[in-house]
Formats: C-alpha cells, structure tokens, sequence
C-alpha cells in the first residue's frame, strides 16, 4: 500500500510538473527593443598608494597598478597599463599574451564632472570596435579618482533571449549576444554558469516571486555579485530584465524584450 501510495504521488507531481512547463508565460523567443532598454556602466577609481591606482570595473573586477605606463598583473591573466599623458588626459592599454587588446583614451572635462573614454577594442583577426563613452562623476570631486556613471552605451539590436523548460518548473535562459546560457530550478540552490566563455565559479540561483516574476541570483565562489530581476507584463507580450550588481547604485542593464 505504501508502494502503490508512493507512485500515485510521484505521478501526480510529475503530471503537475508538466503542465506547469507547458503552460509557464516565461517560455518562448524574445527580442530586445532597443528604444526601450538602457545600458549603465559605472567604473571607480580609488588611491592604492603613491601614484597606484584601483579600478573597479564591476563588482570582484579590479585592477591594481601604478600609472608609469608599464605593463602590470591584470585582470584573467591579462597585463594592464595607465600612462599619464597629462593633468586630465590617462591612456589605458590592456594585453592577453602581449597583444593589444584594448586601449582606451580618458579625459576629464575642464570642470572635472564628466570623464570621456573614447574607447577601442582589437580583434585576434585584426578588426577594430570603437566606441565613444561619457561618465558623469556621481562621487569624488577631483580628478580620475571618484565613481563614475555611464548610459552613453547603445543597446545591441541583435539581442535575442530564448526560455525553454528545464527539468520541472525549472527554466533555461539562452542569450549568446547577451553572453547569458544558464539552467535553473527554482529550489534555492546553486546551478553552474555554462557556455564557452565561462570561467569556472560561476553559478545562479533562482526563485518565483509570483507567476509573472522571477529573481535570478549570480554568484562567483559562492560570493554574490548580482541579481537580475525578470518580469513580464500583464499580457505577457513583453517581458523585462533588470540587472544589477553588488555595490553599484544604477542597475546594470534594463532590458525590454518584445515576445517573437
């Protein structure tokens, strides 16, 4: 009797499981409105000693150097270099392997409130990607050193968010331009980060806040480092994730999706 009590409760949680997926709103192929969405960068800059300099660029992604223009210990075995070109003009290198990869032009404004990057990516292939930054200081009062605010940024049109069902109630997010591949139970626990680009570390956990919310946690060694807040509209045409990170006023990203 416990046996046959047993399997009638396991078949109906597995019928309940199904029919959740099939119907949860979450489910489909998205595609990013840009005309909607926002992108905030922010970046500090703090004193670590006699002209060496901390820069914080999102949470746990700091570099720590001292502005003589030489090549230092960087970021995911990267070498980074500040070259001071002038009382308000820094020029920023980045190398993997010896190779250029980035470099970026700072310059304080004359009344030290707003900071512009203008910005260069280097591809191994030898193609270039430039974009032109403007901060605003949102902390400090003179010089690079100070908290710095971003939403120059254009969103990427090409954007598409695909949410499939994952064992159960569970859910798998698909987003390559996005650079998010996770699968998740909303149980609480920990589910490992995927994709090619992925360092080891990195995890997510999830919850359902009611049937049109979610909240995804990020974590790296266990350590928090962000949250992303998903919702959908009350026709669910349109679905909208809010990113932000640990330590940062401004959401990272808000996201608009159009449902395909």
């Amino acid at each position: 009797m416990l046996s046959r009590t047993f399997r009638l409760l396991l078949v109906a949680c597995l019928v309940t499981s199904s029919v959740w997926a099939a119907n949860d709103p979450f489910l489909g192929k998205w595609k990013v409105n840009p005309s909607k969405s926002k992108l905030t960068d922010e970046m500090k800059v703090e004193a670590a000693g006699a002209n060496r300099y901390a820069i914080t660029f999102a949470p746990g992604l700091v570099d720590t150097v001292v502005a003589d223009g030489s090549d230092q210990p960087g970021l995911r075995g990267t070498t980074f270099s500040i070259t001071v070109e002038g009382p308000n003009n820094w020029k920023v290198i980045r190398k993997q392997e010896g190779r250029t990869i980035i470099m970026a032009n700072w310059t304080l404004s004359a009344d030290g409130k707003t900071l512009t990057d203008a910005y260069t990516e280097y591809g191994p292939d030898g193609s270039t990607l430039s974009v032109h930054y403007v901060y605003e200081r949102t902390a400090g009062s003179s010089g690079f050193l100070g908290t710095w605010d971003s939403v120059s940024e254009k969103v990427d049109s090409a954007i598409e968010l695909e949410i499939q069902p994952y064992e159960g109630d569970g859910l798998s997010f698909d987003s390559p331009v996005a650079e998010m591949n996770k699968k998740i139970k909303f149980d609480g626990n920990d589910y490992p980060d995927r994709g090619p680009n992925v360092a080891p570390g990195y995890a997510s956990s999830g919850r359902r806040m009611n049937e049109r919310s979610l909240e995804i946690t990020d974590k790296f060694k266990g350590k928090i480092t962000g949250t992303r807040q998903i919702e959908l509209s009350t026709d669910i045409k349109t679905l909208t994730m809010t990113v932000r990170l640990v330590g940062q006023s401004r959401p990272k990203s808000i996201l608009v999706f159009d449902r395909e």
